[in-house]
């Protein structure tokens, strides 16, 4: 093990593999000579020179459409997107060609192609750079979406996603660049569509993924000392759902809380409600509750955003009341 940063575990995963597959090529913007907008890609450009590293306009469909297109004929592409806001601007190619594509071909293709992406606020970045879009690419057939909350699961994603022959989107969080963690120095994989237990506990179970795992943990560290014990599950992907994992979990607390920093109407927390209604329905004590971001664009203003983001509190208020209905 050694302790890396949830950004140096990216692109440690990356340059690891890259040495060992030299079909694996990153295309996007700035990703080359100035290692990405965030520093995702710093010194690759060195190990591996321009033929791998390839620089592009701005325009993200094109460096989507050349992702597919290269994936389509064998190689490996890592597709760079500065913001989750832009794949937006590249929906036709994601939702219609890269998801679309196996399928059509009754099977028989492979897209080996890997969206890398930065969504989350936090940063004061605005509406149009700060937005939490998963729902929208986990309601497309045929992509898989995973969105660490570690270091470790960084890593072990991002060579999961790069291995695999199907299109996947790796989304990392921007508030979450410099925490640290115990990351191998060797290859691995953790496994797409498992969710991991980050902390047992007995009285509720507590749903979340990316960055609000961190806060999840918070929120039960400070309603353990008023004897609350908080079960934490972190999703790690968000399409396949380990919707098995949740179930079993609220079977076992009677009450679940499902945490999402984007926008609560149609967010994930929806269907994860949804479904564990189908599947869990006599076992619960309380209403499904959700925590998300109210129903408006992101705040520029810090004050502002601050109120807008789900945080340790209002989590822990949330479980309170959950609780409290039982």
């Amino acid at each position: 093990m050694t302790e890396l940063t949830y950004l140096k575990a990216f692109n440690d995963g990356l340059r690891q593999m890259m040495d060992a597959d030299p079909d694996i090529f990153v295309v996007g913007e700035d990703v080359a000579r100035k290692g990405g907008v965030f520093g995702s890609y710093t010194g690759l450009i060195d190990a591996f020179g321009e033929r791998r590293m390839v620089d592009t306009p701005i325009s993200e469909q094109a460096i989507v459409g050349l992702g597919i297109g290269a994936a389509v004929c064998g190689l490996r592409p890592v597709v760079d997107l500065m913001f989750m806001d832009f794949v937006l601007v590249a929906m036709d190619q994601l939702a219609n060609q890269a998801a679309k594509l196996k399928y059509m071909f009754g099977g028989s293709a492979r897209l080996p192609v890997t969206i890398a992406t930065n969504g989350g606020a936090g940063l004061s970045a605005a509406a149009q750079h700060s937005q939490s879009l998963e729902a929208m690419l986990c309601h497309v057939p045929g992509l898989k979406v995973v969105m660490p909350s570690t270091p470790y699961d960084m890593k072990g994603l991002l060579i999961a996603c790069l291995r695999d022959d199907n299109p996947t989107v790796l989304v990392k969080n921007k508030r979450m660049f410099g925490v640290k963690g115990d990351v191998p120095a060797e290859l691995y994989e953790v496994p797409i569509g498992e969710a991991r237990v980050a902390r047992p506990g007995a009285d509720v179970t507590v749903v979340a993924y990316s960055r609000m795992v961190t806060e999840s943990l918070k929120a039960a560290d400070e309603l353990a000392a008023d004897g609350i014990d908080c079960e934490v599950i972190d999703l790690r992907s968000v399409q396949p759902l380990d919707i098995e994992t949740v179930v079993s979990s609220a079977r076992k607390t009677n009450r679940i809380v499902v945490v999402h920093e984007a926008v609560r109407f149609a967010g994930l927390g929806a269907e994860i409600a949804a479904q564990v209604s189908e599947h869990a329905f006599d076992y619960l004590d309380a209403p499904v509750a959700r925590v998300a971001a109210p129903f408006a664009p992101v705040p520029f203003s810090p004050a502002l955003e601050s109120r807008y983001v789900p945080d340790a509190s209002r989590i822990a208020a949330q479980i309170r009341t959950t609780l409290d209905r039982a």
